[in-house]
């Protein structure tokens, strides 16, 4: 299969603060081998290439993770990197990609993805993108939903509208609305309407498109975005981006632009084997777990009267982890950290990273 009017934009800039303590600030999680030997940034890159090939891969990041980046994946050249001065939201990052874009390859469908997603089907997901490519060509908007295995708090959930005529055998639901992340009782009755599926922070679109709805829902970046555009392959151009971005306003694409945009579809991206690297309670949706519930990537343990626990141990350790009379844990154990908390509150490990500094622990952000 080649998806030959696509461009992939792979968004590799944050810092993973819910997957300390093994994301470092050092080591965002985009640059870890979490389950096998290939980062979440090469594996990010090696689902698309048997489709997309590297000379129409784009990465949005900041410089100083882009050194880190860069060498695992030789045939990425700094062409194919963009690098934001520093974060100020996926709004201002899809914008900067669609300018860039729309000045390289004008007529290119963008394909926005992550580098912190695990996708263990990948046939269907170029399957979906072929789909996705189909309609954005049509003018429309596509994000992917995925179906919710559980009432999550941690997703953004997208209100599944009437249906469309099918593409490459997928369904086409219009967009309803866009819901922020909800509280728990929200988020069963989402799960069980069955009206319901994730925000994948996956979209499809042409440049020229978004652009428009950027123009329509946030002037303020669009004047920013149409600046930029006029420094790209000019000597001013890294100042320029500096200049303009220090002023944008951080803003998410699916709150600024999402939420109020006309014609959005989205394709119930089923059976993918997905999962969004953010937080640890999620990592059961890609191990079985044992008779308990529990969910284990350790070298040795043993675990007694222990039901529903998460437990992650850094490859290269060889600690026993040992566990009696728990329920509903969580547990990441690394060279200098060991991360104990509810499995219920596992989003708000940030909270923790934040507090850091405050108590003198910088050395381990």
């Amino acid at each position: 299969m080649t998806l030959e009017h696509t461009t992939a934009v792979i968004m590799a800039g944050g810092g993973g603060t819910r997957l300390w303590p093994l994301s470092r600030s050092n080591r965002p999680k985009q640059s870890l081998a979490i389950l096998g030997d290939r980062t979440l940034f090469q594996m990010a890159v090696d689902r698309l290439t048997p489709a997309i090939p590297t000379d129409r891969i784009l990465v949005v990041s900041v410089e100083s993770m882009t050194g880190t980046l860069q060498p695992q994946i030789p045939s990425l050249t700094s062409e194919n990197f963009l690098n934001e001065p520093f974060p100020r939201g996926t709004a201002s990052v899809l914008g900067y990609a669609a300018t860039v874009l729309n000045h390289r390859a004008p007529g290119t469908v963008m394909a926005c993805l992550t580098a912190d997603h695990i996708i263990q089907n990948e046939e269907r997901f170029l399957e979906l993108l072929a789909a996705a490519e189909a309609r954005a060509l049509q003018g429309e908007l596509v994000t992917l939903g995925i179906a919710p295995s559980a009432p999550s708090t941690g997703y953004g959930y997208i209100h599944l509208g009437e249906k469309l005529a099918a593409e490459e055998g997928f369904d086409i639901r219009r967009v309803r609305q866009f819901k922020e992340k909800p509280d728990f009782a929200a988020a069963v009755e989402y799960v069980e309407s069955g009206e319901y599926a994730w925000n994948s922070g996956m979209f499809v679109w042409t440049p020229e498109r978004i652009l428009q709805e950027i123009a329509r829902l946030m002037p303020q970046l669009y004047d920013a975005l149409q600046e930029i555009e006029r420094s790209l392959g000019t000597p001013e151009e890294s100042s320029v981006i500096a200049k303009v971005w220090k002023d944008l306003e951080s803003e998410t694409i699916d709150y600024g632009v999402m939420e109020g945009a006309e014609n959005v579809v989205v394709i119930p991206a089923d059976d993918l084997g997905w999962w969004d690297v953010g937080g640890w309670d999620r990592l059961e949706d890609l191990m079985d777990s044992d008779q308990n519930g529990n969910t284990v990537i350790a070298t040795d343990t043993l675990l007694s009267d222990t039901n529903r626990a998460v437990i992650y141990q850094e490859p290269g350790l060889h600690r026993l982890v040992a566990t009696l009379g728990l329920e509903d844990i969580v547990i990441v154990d690394t060279k200098d950290v060991l991360l104990v908390c509810d499995r219920n509150r596992a989003e708000e490990v940030r909270s923790l990273v934040a507090g850091l500094s405050e108590n003198g622990l910088e050395d381990y952000a």
